[in-house]
């Protein structure tokens, strides 16, 4: 008879039933390199993606973006605005500069991550719309001696963190936080519009023809086949708005 110190180890199989199980690792965000990996091999070459990504990050950023389309001007012209108003729509227009650094990281993270060329280019003809919005919202803060949000590159980050990781659980979910997201900011958009002076009609031209470029964003995302999202994420993505409008408010 065996010792107990000569007994055989068991097999791994034995080992397996037995009550101490391995923990599961984990859900990580995928790497950029990972979902480079798994794009359509039609599309452009991943240096070129890449480049191009971090290109217009740096653009968002500092600030270099041309828009393609002019800058939507009041039918008349704009009266003077006094201290207090000039720095209430300074506020209220920076907010909705952030909302567009924010479009153009997830717009750039979705082409990214996406493997339907097709939908690819949707996603980029639409980021060059919210290009217009960006360099328009620029330019109204320059107008208004405003500054950008001093925590730009951390609204850039974030959103495209979540514009990949949207991505890369599929197209439909990809399509639907972007369908809730545009709905979102074209309702904060209106807000806005009831919150501006009404002595100022050059951030309310600006603001008016956002509000029907977001719509039609939406209205792209639905009809490409957009998932409904679950009412507790809605809930979180409203909540997670407010926080960062409330912060670029001031910053």
């Amino acid at each position: 008879m065996l010792s107990v110190h000569n007994e055989a180890p068991a097999p791994p199989e034995a080992r397996s039933r037995g009550h101490c199980h391995p923990r599961p690792r984990p859900a990580r965000l995928p790497s950029v390199g990972a979902i480079l990996r798994h794009r359509d091999l039609t599309g452009p070459p991943v240096l070129d993606t890449l480049l191009s990504t971090a290109d217009d990050a740096l653009r968002t950023l500092s600030g270099t973006h041309h828009a393609s389309r002019p800058c939507p001007r009041p039918a008349a012209p704009a009266a003077d605005l006094d201290t207090a108003e000039r720095r209430r729509s300074g506020a209220l227009m920076r907010v909705n500069h952030v909302g567009e650094v924010c479009a153009q990281a997830l717009y750039s993270a979705q082409a990214l991550a996406t493997r339907d060329a097709a939908l690819r280019t949707q996603f980029e003809h639409a980021g060059r719309e919210e290009t217009d919005h960006l360099a328009w919202t620029r330019q109204r803060l320059h107008e208004l001696g405003a500054r950008p949000s001093l925590l730009n590159p951390l609204w850039y980050g974030g959103a495209f963190a979540i514009g990949l990781l949207a991505g890369r659980i599929g197209d439909a979910a990809s399509l639907g936080f972007l369908a809730e997201t545009e709905r979102q900011v074209e309702r904060h958009l209106e807000s806005h519009l009831e919150r501006l002076p009404a002595a100022d009609t050059a951030s309310r031209a600006v603001v008016r023809q956002m509000r029907e470029d977001e719509a039609r964003h939406a209205d792209m995302a639905e009809r490409a086949g957009a998932a409904q999202m679950p009412a507790p994420l809605r809930w979180a993505m409203r909540l997670a708005a407010g926080v960062m409008t409330r912060t670029a408010h001031h910053l």
